[in-house]
């Protein structure tokens, strides 16, 4: 209530009218400045509380590390309950500030936690007994802040509370949710707003890395300082193109001795090459007799003994095409099953808060079975981002069968780049760790010895090319001729780079 006056009035009114609005205008001035001072504070102090929330201090079975790690949900679709599972690990101080990279593992179903973060680039590895850990000599997080996400909704721990999410799964559902995923995600984090950004993942991520980039890509054109500053992508034995895949991966097997003369001419007669989604019956009959005459071999990494384990051997779905029937599974995959499935472990990662009443699994048959859309060809996507300037990379582990490097090899000749940097063997410790091509807009390289899941058969060879990725340099040559040769089209890159406009100017 205001002080009345001698009158009955408001004290107000005795004050001169321009002394008055001066008045006014101040208290309004501070009104406002500490409204918006206790509404920013509320903003701010939520998302640092929500970030605060999100910490890890320690795994169970954790060894001692140097850097911090943060996991939890971030809401996609408030409506229908979607709410995605990431865990984020960031470089070593010492290392800071380093770049920020998105893993996607695929399948579609399968989880980024269980593979990428533990078995292939993340810091830590699951010991035989599935309570404890050691840590990766190898791990990507030296070089750059990895982001793992569990995606879509149904994948890991990520979850929905509309159940018919699970049963309608699809590419272009899973790329507009990992973008708000990433929007929101940057607003608990806004001090990695602006930094160089990357995405990168394998096999059917082979999808969900490059859909992701393009939205990524058209939301920012246009804008000269984006929030989310992203620079490129990078995918290994990825989906791309459903006729070259088909065909490529039908001539591995045959070359590498894995089916008969017979069973490879039915393949190509029988199969639909443009169709993976929905193969006939006939198709999947000599699929069949294909996986038969393979016999008992891990199809994602052909010269690695599989897993003992009688789990291991059960059959189950997982993947875009017929053929992958069967998952890689090395006895690390049942670790992990053990470990996530703790629920002291599941208390540290904030992970499973709605409680979901069958256990973690590294993939989800449900969402891999029911996955809706699934467009045949990536090539149209990669051509655009390819003009675009972004930096892209393609890598292929030369001993996997489920989508080997001929494969990869067709869909990038589909796209008929030029070549700047011709073919050559590529050097770790006077060894040959592969084999490397420079197009014009897009870099592949493969991997010696290494499987579908590169870091996991080949660590450190894995690490090289993530860092000479990250600082856009060639894969290293060793003698001296081929790295004269290899300096001088280098050199010729770079006159092509500089005559390029720069990203952002088309």
């Amino acid at each position: 209530m205001e002080a009345e006056g001698p009158m009955g009035g408001s004290s107000l009114s005795l004050l001169p009218s321009s002394l008055l609005s001066s008045t006014v205008s101040t208290v309004f001035l501070s009104f406002s400045l500490t409204l918006a001072l206790v509404l920013n504070y509320g903003v701010v102090g939520g998302l640092a509380a929500s970030r605060a929330s999100d910490r890890i201090y320690r795994l169970p079975g954790q060894p001692p590390v140097g850097f911090s790690q943060y996991s939890g949900y971030v809401t996609v679709n408030a409506r229908a309950g979607r709410a995605l599972f990431y865990w984020f690990i960031e470089a070593p101080p010492a290392t800071q500030p380093a770049p920020l990279v998105l893993w996607l593992n695929g399948g579609p179903g399968c989880s980024s936690i269980a593979y990428g973060a533990s078995e292939e680039i993340g810091p830590f590895r699951i010991h035989p007994d599935g309570k404890t850990l050691f840590l990766n000599p190898y791990a990507w997080n030296s070089e750059a802040n990895l982001l793992f996400l569990d995606s879509p909704a149904g994948v890991g721990f990520s979850y929905s509370n509309t159940s018919s999410d699970l049963y309608t799964a699809g590419d272009q559902r899973t790329a507009i949710d990992a973008y708000k995923f990433l929007l929101n995600w940057f607003e608990r984090f806004p001090q990695y707003k602006y930094r160089d950004f990357y995405i990168s993942g394998e096999s059917y991520a082979g999808h969900y890395v490059p859909q992701l980039s393009q939205i990524v890509y058209r939301k920012n054109k246009g804008n000269k300082n984006p929030i989310i500053n992203f620079k490129g992508f990078m995918v290994g034995n990825g989906v791309i193109e459903d006729y070259h895949d088909f065909v490529g991966t039908f001539e591995y097997w045959w070359t590498h001795g894995l089916i008969s003369d017979d069973t490879y001419h039915d393949l190509m007669v029988t199969c639909d090459l443009q169709s993976s989604t929905h193969p006939s019956a006939e198709c999947v009959k000599v699929l069949d007799a294909a996986t038969i005459e393979q016999g008992h071999i891990d199809p994602y990494s052909i010269y690695t003994s599989p897993c003992t384990d009688a789990t291991s051997l059960k059959r189950k779905i997982r993947g875009h095409y017929p053929w992958m029937s069967r998952a890689y599974d090395p006895c690390t995959e049942n670790y992990a099953r053990v470990y996530y499935n703790h629920p002291e472990v599941q208390k540290a990662l904030h992970a499973n808060v709605t409680g979901i009443p069958y256990p973690w699994d590294t993939c989800s048959n449900i969402v891999g079975i029911y996955w809706a859309d699934s467009p045949r060809s990536m090539l149209p996507i990669y051509r655009e981002l390819i003009a675009a300037g972004l930096r892209i990379w393609v890598f292929s582990g030369d001993t996997d069968s489920v989508v080997p490097l001929t494969a990869t090899r067709y869909s990038i000749d589909a796209l008929n780049l030029s070549t700047v940097i011709s073919w050559y063997p590529w050097y770790d410790h006077g060894k040959v760790g592969g084999w490397t091509q420079v197009y014009e807009g897009l870099t592949f390289v493969t991997v010696r010895g290494a499987g579908h899941e590169v870091p996991l058969h080949r660590p450190r060879q894995a690490l090289i090319l993530f860092r000479h990725f990250l600082q856009d340099k060639l894969m290293p040559a060793d003698t001296e001729n081929q790295t004269t040769e290899v300096r001088r089209q280098q050199e010729l890159r770079n006159i092509h780079l500089n005559l390029v406009p720069p990203f952002g100017a088309w």
